[in-house]
Order: structure tokens, then sequence, then C-alpha cells
């Protein structure tokens, strides 16, 4: 296993005890200040990295979204569940698919800024935003069609995704899907974008794809599709 470490000082707050929170907490805090648009100083060796120009311009976000609709596109009276969903509804063409949209999310501000503005957008399709990690998800077991978890795996070691597919498992119905993404470390970006994500404030997990596919299949998980993107690849599996 690679890892970039993190000592970013943990101020998430969730109810409870909680065995992961150290690793939940610097993680809140990142998406919270950035979701915020508060800056974040870096060291002049860090923004003289091209991958740094990358995000300041822009063209980086291409590369860490994974089109998780080109793999599982959402239904139209589906009920899906995105966990870790940022401001995904106010992004995403959630409209258009005509799905029941779900959410959960660790930071605050993004899910204060959806359950603002959600409604106001299609009140008959957004469905509300939980506050709380992908470990205790929280909603009822046989609730979904599909749940989708892109674009934070790599900010956990695999130990915490064995907790999530049995969560997801739980609030799936029986035939329903699981989309979600994970860091190639094969990938030209992956360890420059690790050390970016460090100074970020997120320590970064680089685990083989193996592994993945390992802790997959133990998860009681079949791969229908994987796709490949620039940093991520992403899979679609049903639980048997």
């Amino acid at each position: 296993m690679s890892k970039v470490s993190n000592s970013s000082p943990p101020n998430a707050e969730f109810l409870g005890p909680d065995p992961w929170q150290t690793r939940l907490s610097p993680v809140a805090s990142r998406f919270n200040q950035e979701y915020q648009g508060d800056p974040i100083e870096l060291p002049p060796e860090v923004e003289s990295m091209p991958i740094f120009h990358d995000r300041v311009s822009g063209a980086l976000q291409a590369s860490q979204v994974s089109p998780f609709w080109d793999i599982a596109k959402p239904k139209k009276n589906q009920r899906c569940l995105d966990i870790g969903c940022g401001v995904s509804f106010l992004v995403y063409p959630w409209r258009d698919w005509g799905a029941y949209f779900y959410g959960q999310e660790i930071s605050t501000v993004a899910r204060d800024a959806l359950n603002s503005r959600g409604p106001q957008l299609n009140s008959k399709l957004f469905k509300g935003v939980c506050l709380g990690p992908a470990h205790r998800l929280s909603y009822g077991e046989d609730a979904f069609d599909l749940a989708i978890a892109t674009g934070f795996s790599c900010y956990y070691p695999l130990a915490y995704w064995t907790d999530v597919l049995g969560q997801v498992k739980r609030v799936l119905k029986p035939d329903g899907s699981f989309v979600f993404d994970v860091v190639n470390p094969e990938a030209t970006l992956a360890e420059n974008w690790g050390i970016l994500e460090m100074y970020l404030g997120t320590e970064v997990f680089l685990e083989p794809i193996p592994e993945w596919e390992k802790l997959i299949k133990a998860s009681g998980c079949k791969i229908l599709k994987r796709s490949e993107g620039k940093l991520f690849s992403m899979y679609k599996v049903k639980f048997e």
C-alpha cells in the first residue's frame, strides 16, 4: 500500500462515538473549507507543480469526475442514493433523468446548500440530504434502486470500505446496483494528485486495483461493469 500522510486537525462533529472519527473529521473539514471557497495556503514547491496549475485552471476537474451515468444511468421514478453527494443535485442532470434523489454527506456546507437549493430546482425529485458518513447510512433496508459513491473512496483505508459495502447492501433493494470509483494508483496523475491532496488537507490511500477487486468479491459483490478514467476506475456492482 502506498499512502500520503495528513496532519490536518479534526474539527467535524457527528453524533455518537465512531471508531472512524479521526479519518472522517479531516475530510469533512477540508471539504467544508472548499465549498465555502476559503483559500488554502500551499508551499511554493506545490504551487509550482503542473497538477496545481491544472487545478487552478479547472483542467483537473474533468479527470476527477466519474460519470456514473455512463454505466448506471438513473431511470425515471427510481429511488437513488448519492453517498458523499457534495452538491451533485445542483450539477448533474437529475431533472432530466426523472429519478428521485436522496443524499448523504459529511460536509455541513454541502448538506446545507443542497437542502436549501434542491427543493427550488425540483421539489418532487429532491428528497433531501442527511448529514453522516458512508458507513452509517441514515436510511432503511431495501430502500433504493441505485446507490452511488464517487470521489471519496481514496480518503479511507480498505477496511473502512468493508463497512461501507455492508451498509450499501442493507439499503439497496435485492436487484439494486451500486456504482463507486477508486483511484487507480497506476494512473499517470495518481502520485502527484495524492501529494496535492495531502497539502489540501486530506490523506490519500493509493490501494492497488487487485486489492479493491478482492474486497469487492469478499463483500459478496459481482462486478457488472468497469470503466477507466484518467485517475479513477469506476465500478458497477450487484450484491449476490
